[in-house]
């Protein structure tokens, strides 16, 4: 949730930075600038995503993977004793 939260605020920061960037660069506006900016502003929010989760992982250690069930059969009679 943390990774969510950060990625998406750093994405609004990047792509406003970048659009000043461009902006004193004489890069006029369009279509093209506006995918580069999408693109670029996505990669960062997704690397920033990937340190948050490394960090996370260093600081509290691997989490626990949500548990299924383990055998076909275990389903499949779960579901059976749902109907009548």
């Amino acid at each position: 949730m943390l990774n969510l939260i950060i990625s998406t605020i750093v994405f609004f920061i990047a792509a406003w930075y970048i659009n000043r960037y461009l902006d004193e660069q004489g890069i006029p506006k369009g279509m093209t600038r506006g995918v580069l900016v999408l693109v670029i502003a996505s990669l960062v929010s997704w690397g920033t995503g990937e340190m948050v989760d490394w960090a996370q992982v260093k600081i509290e250690g691997p989490q626990a993977a949500a548990q299924s069930p383990g055998d076909l059969s275990q389903l499949l009679k779960a579901v059976g004793q749902a109907q009548p």
